[in-house]
């Protein structure tokens, strides 16, 4: 890569929360930072972020679950932007529901946008990543990737699927050159979310007993910062009061 090559970033789903912060992130270390979400206006305050700071990003509107948008999505960045160097898949599709009370059609929905898209478009990066032989893929994961919980059938399913898929790409792309992680991010998230929704919860924050975006990000970076003769596979990231 030479050294007025722009090197990129891409955010499969940028909220307004880890997403985002881990897009602010490495615009701060000079990448050009392209993030996605299904809705192209929600990503603009965050794309304006980004800019006001001195940044560059880009945002896109993408439906990772379509595989033809996908392909389009990464030959778009590759040809007008830049080489993707680093990689995060930040989707999660967490709706509580009885076993006894889940339909298929919400199973397979969960499945489709928490898993079978971190195959997408990881895959879509992979094969561009392999050419030149460098680059990092961060899945985000959850504890139900760890264990399954009561009403969280379909939401474990899923986070299993997308830890074993780090899994096999990080024991054969590895050797390749590419360094595939998976960060098990266990607790509350400082978001408006919990905030509204769980105020005893976001009560915590005061005693750093919920996450940071801004933290969670900072470990991103870590990772994607590594030597590859001292690679991670999986980082968890919890509170310190978190039980687990």
């Amino acid at each position: 890569m030479s050294d007025n090559e722009k090197k990129v970033v891409l955010v499969i789903g940028a909220g307004d929360a880890t997403g985002g912060a881990i897009a602010r992130r490495f615009a701060r270390e000079g990448y050009v930072a392209c993030v996605t979400r299904r809705s192209a206006d929600k990503l603009q305050p965050l794309v304006d972020s980004i800019r006001a700071e001195g940044g560059e990003a880009h945002g896109f509107a993408s439906d990772a679950r379509k595989e033809e948008e996908v392909i389009e999505l990464v030959e778009t960045i590759e040809r007008d932007i830049g080489p993707i160097e680093a990689f995060v898949f930040n989707i999660g599709a967490n709706v509580p529901c009885s076993i006894l009370e889940e339909t298929a059609r919400k199973y397979f929905k969960i499945w489709e946008m928490a898993c079978f898209s971190g195959f997408l478009t990881s895959q879509a990066v992979a094969k561009r990543m392999v050419k030149r032989q460098r680059g990092t893929i961060l899945f985000t994961g959850a504890t139900a990737g760890l264990r399954g919980a009561a009403g969280f059938a379909a939401f474990a399913g899923a986070k299993h699927g997308i830890r074993a898929l780090a899994q096999s790409m990080a024991r054969e792309l590895g050797p390749m050159g590419l360094h595939v992680t998976h960060v098990v991010v266990d607790g509350a998230i400082d978001t408006d979310f919990i905030r509204d929704n769980f105020p005893e919860r976001y009560a915590l924050k005061d005693q750093d007993g919920i996450l940071s975006p801004e933290h969670i990000a900072d470990n991103y970076w870590y990772l994607h910062s590594q030597p590859r003769d001292a690679w991670t596979f999986e980082l968890d990231l919890r509170p310190w009061i978190e039980r687990w």
